[in-house]
């Protein structure tokens, strides 16, 4: 079964989306990185979809849906490397995604999650 690596970097996961995402795809990420938040004691998670050039409602309601369960598991979440078609493509369709910081790159992404980890706040 194809799945997308979770890479751990200190307190901090890495999620770099590398291929196209298709709905079990992204139900198995889902199951993925809510275990990995446990089993590494994750205090950020920070989601790459610089290479998706096309989400769906599903797949938007899916990154929605991770950002809850994981701040639910007390950690932030920040996707980074949005397309500027995408981001048209989740306002127009209404996904305000709550509950979710974004930044330019992944390098931005990791730099938000340190300065609320070095500020002793639990949200970003």
């Amino acid at each position: 079964m194809e799945r997308i690596p979770i890479l751990q970097m200190g307190p901090f996961l890495l999620v770099s989306i590398q291929v196209d995402m298709h709905d079990q795809l992204a139900m198995t990420l889902q199951d993925d990185l809510t275990e990995q938040i446990v089993k590494a004691r994750a205090k950020g998670v920070v989601i790459d979809i610089s290479s998706l050039e096309v989400v769906d409602s599903f797949i938007g309601r899916i990154l929605g849906n991770m950002a809850a369960m994981a701040r639910v598991l007390d950690a932030e979440t920040v996707v980074v490397g949005m397309q500027p078609a995408v981001a048209i493509t989740l306002v127009e369709l209404g996904l305000s995604l709550p509950g979710i910081r974004t930044a330019l790159n992944i390098e931005k992404g990791m730099a938000l999650l340190r300065h609320k980890l070095d500020a002793g706040g639990h949200r970003c």
